[in-house]
């Protein structure tokens, strides 16, 4: 009999529970959403603004502020924002109390790709992103780069390059030629530097930055034309108004 009882008892309890999470939720359910806040993680608010964000949060026709919390699909909302090309991750979601929160991490340029009559900026994994009126960025400027496989090659250059803090700021241009070598426009003078192709990555920029040790020691850098450092073991350079190697 006791056992009879306390399955009783049990049954009851989760039914009482069953209802009180139902009443709960649709009370909740029928609540309007009150506000929306969208917020960029640190550092990142670049391309997209606050009301353009708005603008991806409708749903049925109609702005989500003042709509029932349960008849919000979150699911869509997220897949709306995350449809954009400035955007590389994002989440939705709302508060216990009505706020429809939007979190955004917009993708970050690594470098302005330009193709005849076309430019656009692509990220570290090699996306494409196009050009804002918002915002420009400063990255290096690329040309000679076509096709998926090549722009891959070219993320993991801007890689090795952006893991040094001097070159980063020192390359401003980059341009592939048909025999699949690069030359790098730089800031610090009017020389260019052949690099070739992107073997070897690692030991050619050591090589620059022996090179420039001491040719910015000696005072002698923009005595050059060109400082080719392709070939193994060495660097060639071109003077301005005569030929020499270094």
């Amino acid at each position: 009999m006791k056992k009879v009882v306390t399955y009783l008892s049990f049954f009851v309890l989760l039914m009482f529970l069953a209802f009180l999470y139902g009443f709960t939720t649709n009370r909740n359910g029928v609540k309007k959403v009150k506000n929306t806040v969208v917020e960029f993680e640190a550092g990142d608010n670049n391309f997209l603004t606050h009301s353009m964000v708005d603008k991806m949060l409708i749903q049925n026709n109609e702005f989500v502020k003042n709509q029932p919390k349960r008849l919000v699909d979150l699911h869509f909302l997220e897949a709306s924002v995350s449809a954009n090309p400035y955007v590389e991750k994002t989440a939705v979601f709302l508060t216990v109390d009505g706020v429809l929160k939007t979190v955004i991490k917009q993708r970050t340029p690594i470098a302005r790709i330009v193709d005849k009559d076309k430019s656009f900026y692509v990220d570290k994994y090699g996306i494409k992103i196009p050009l804002s009126i918002n915002f420009s960025a400063r990255v290096p400027l690329v040309s000679g780069v076509k096709g998926s496989k090549e722009i891959k090659e070219l993320t993991t250059l801007i890689k090795v390059i952006n893991s040094n803090s001097f070159f980063a700021k020192e390359i401003i241009a980059i341009q592939k030629d048909v025999q699949n070598e690069y030359t790098f426009t730089v800031r610090s003078g009017d020389y260019k530097i052949i690099f070739g192709e992107l073997t070897n990555a690692s030991e050619k920029f050591k090589k620059i930055i022996a090179f420039y040790n001491k040719a910015f020691k000696d005072k002698t850098i923009n005595d050059y034309k060109t400082i080719n450092v392709k070939y193994h073991n060495q660097v060639v350079c071109t003077k301005k108004n005569q030929d020499g190697k270094q």
